[in-house]
């Protein structure tokens, strides 16, 4: 069975879990370059609940987002890579600059968001908190970034 869903099968994911009284734990990201940072920050955020959903962005969206022609790795590929992870749980496409459209969808218990944010700069925080939702900052320090390790190779070429 795949990890990879589309939004209505996650959705009815999550009202399971609710139904059965499981933690349900979100995060969302471009995750262009999975790095050790990502998987930190996922393997915390799998230890705040029973299920962690990762929504990634489409390819279009992070194309407008980041300002780039074309991604490095493309979406297919970017949920695969994460649905290969053992903390992951599903994995989900969303094709939208911000988050908050598929927060409201799936009401989440919990979002995690990587070090790079504060509770207070999550950019979907007032969406979170409109319904109860907590909000989590997990992962080590920023010392591990996309945009390092892309300066890094170019440095070595």
């Amino acid at each position: 069975m795949s990890k990879i869903k589309n939004l209505e099968e996650v959705k009815l994911i999550r009202y399971s879990a609710a139904k059965l009284g499981r933690k349900f734990v979100f995060t969302n990201g471009c995750f262009d370059i999975l790095h050790v940072g990502h998987l930190r920050s996922l393997s915390e955020a799998k230890k705040l609940g029973d299920i962690l959903t990762v929504a990634i962005n489409s390819d279009e969206s992070l194309k407008s987002l980041k300002k780039l022609s074309q991604p490095v790795t493309v979406e297919a590929e970017r949920a695969e890579l994460l649905a290969g992870l053992t903390c992951v749980d599903y994995v989900v496409v969303f094709d939208a600059p911000t988050a908050d459209g598929i927060i409201l969808e799936l009401k989440p218990d919990i979002c995690a968001k990587g070090t790079d944010y504060t509770e207070q700069s999550v950019p979907e925080r007032e969406t979170i908190l409109s319904f109860g939702g907590a909000i989590a900052i997990t992962g080590d320090p920023k010392a591990h970034s996309t945009k390092d390790i892309i300066s890094k190779i170019k440095s070595r070429i």
